[in-house]
């Protein structure tokens, strides 16, 4: 999983180094978000509770999640999305209710991402390079193509599973 550094504001840069990712459940799951970095904590912290009470099962965390996100009349007006991911699962979590496993395990969130997507498909179906390579590779243009992203990149691995 990687990111970006950007964070902004309105039309401005108001960090370039940010970390957008988290590890969460001991270093076995991983966490990236975009949106409202305020909203996007909130929701972090929320999964992380999820996760303690559905240890091992990120699907089942997120499935929970979704569902409070999108009754609790707080939470509804959060906005931010959440990419997870543990040895075995990649998934996408939004605020009306979805919780996407990718068929290729492919996921893009924030205003790159599909620029994103999109090279790290063409890598992917195109070479032979590492996850993590790809990962970086893909941020890279997406940097380069977004505004509202920036080329210092954060890459974080587990050990595959699946």
């Amino acid at each position: 999983m990687g990111g970006d550094g950007q964070v902004t504001l309105g039309h401005s840069v108001m960090k370039a180094d940010a970390m957008k990712i988290r590890k969460l459940a001991s270093g076995s799951v991983l966490c990236g978000f975009a949106g409202s970095t305020a909203d996007a904590f909130a929701l972090l912290e929320r999964f992380e509770e999820k996760l303690k009470d559905h240890p091992a099962n990120i699907q089942r965390a997120a499935t929970e999640l979704a569902k409070l996100w999108r009754t609790d009349k707080m939470l509804r007006q959060l906005e931010a999305l959440l990419s997870v991911a543990d040895a075995k699962h990649v998934l996408l979590i939004s605020g009306t209710g979805d919780v996407i496993a990718p068929s290729d395990g492919v996921i893009g969130i924030g205003s790159g991402g599909n620029y994103a997507i999109a090279a790290a498909r063409a890598l992917l179906q195109n070479t032979d390079l590492s996850a993590a390579t790809i990962v970086e590779k893909a941020l890279a243009i997406s940097g380069e193509i977004d505004i509202y992203s920036n080329l210092n990149i954060y890459v974080e691995e587990l050990e595959c599973q699946s």
